[in-house]
């Protein structure tokens, strides 16, 4: 992959200069060989990324806690049906009902008919996972994903209908999902970003794990100190903060640079 670095704004009485990391894949590349290292898509037709802090689920380290399997139970209430994006009758009810969700939960036209529509119709959406009320048959969700069988999954957006919060159906439509591609045998899920204690929730499954800048953690308590970070002043990059290293990477720097698989060679 090609990387490219976008300058953000600086701290020069603290020596900080930001860069948002950008990739691009080359050929022969997959998405699947971006994600792993730790870049999510900025593009919906996954030909740029970006590096973030972001959750994703070691399937072959997941099994139901209790707490999913209460939610899982709740779940009995919906099924569900995955099908390939080109098998998903993206109907106008179905595009109204996305964008009343987005509406509801975003704020009015944050994301617009022509939004969804583009979305459904780009290389981002491969699938569609979707619910539906056993009892009245209803149709009450769906999933965006992108499933690169069987390496990873990508859980993009979530619709459901908002009258079913009180089931739980968003988190049922999570799990789910989680459950599932174990169940066909994928690696990894992915879950999006992670920058606050309201995100916390995409790490309720065994085998979470979050990217921290150079390589993918399990230690749920770094990910929590990063969150805390975030919210107070701060006046040194990560790995120079004492505080940090000392507490996650006790042995020092050199602990850093064998757990990154970052390796550029200059030609």
């Amino acid at each position: 992959m090609k990387l490219f670095f976008s300058e953000y704004k600086s701290d020069y009485a603290n020596y900080i200069f930001p860069y948002a990391i950008w990739a691009v894949p080359e050929q022969k590349e997959k998405p699947s060989d971006i994600f792993a290292r730790g870049f999510l898509p900025n593009s919906r037709f996954l030909d740029r990324f970006y590096m973030c802090r972001q959750v994703r689920i070691d399937l072959g380290k997941f099994e139901p806690s209790s707490e999913n399997r209460r939610i899982l139970r709740k779940g009995e209430a919906f099924e569900y049906t995955l099908l390939d994006r080109a098998d998903f009758d993206y109907s106008p009810a179905w595009r109204d009902f996305c964008k009343t969700y987005a509406d509801q939960k975003f704020g009015a036209d944050v994301m617009s008919h022509d939004r969804i529509d583009d979305l459904f119709n780009a290389p981002i959406v491969s699938h569609v996972l979707l619910f539906r009320d056993r009892e009245t048959t209803k149709d009450v969700g769906l999933v965006m994903l992108y499933l690169e069988p069987a390496q990873m999954g990508f859980y993009y957006y979530s619709f459901y209908d908002l009258d079913y919060f009180k089931q739980s159906l968003g988190m049922v439509m999570m799990t789910s999902a989680v459950s599932l591609l174990r169940e066909k045998g994928f690696l990894y899920i992915y879950l999006g970003s992670c920058y606050s204690r309201n995100a916390m929730y995409k790490t309720q499954f065994s085998g979470a794990e979050f990217f921290n800048g150079f390589c993918w953690s399990d230690d749920l308590q770094e990910l929590k100190f990063l969150i805390d970070r975030d919210s107070g002043m701060i006046e040194k990059h990560l790995l120079e903060s004492e505080d940090f290293v000392h507490q996650f990477y006790p042995a020092g720097i050199a602990t850093v640079e064998k757990k990154s698989f970052f390796n550029i060679a200059v030609k």
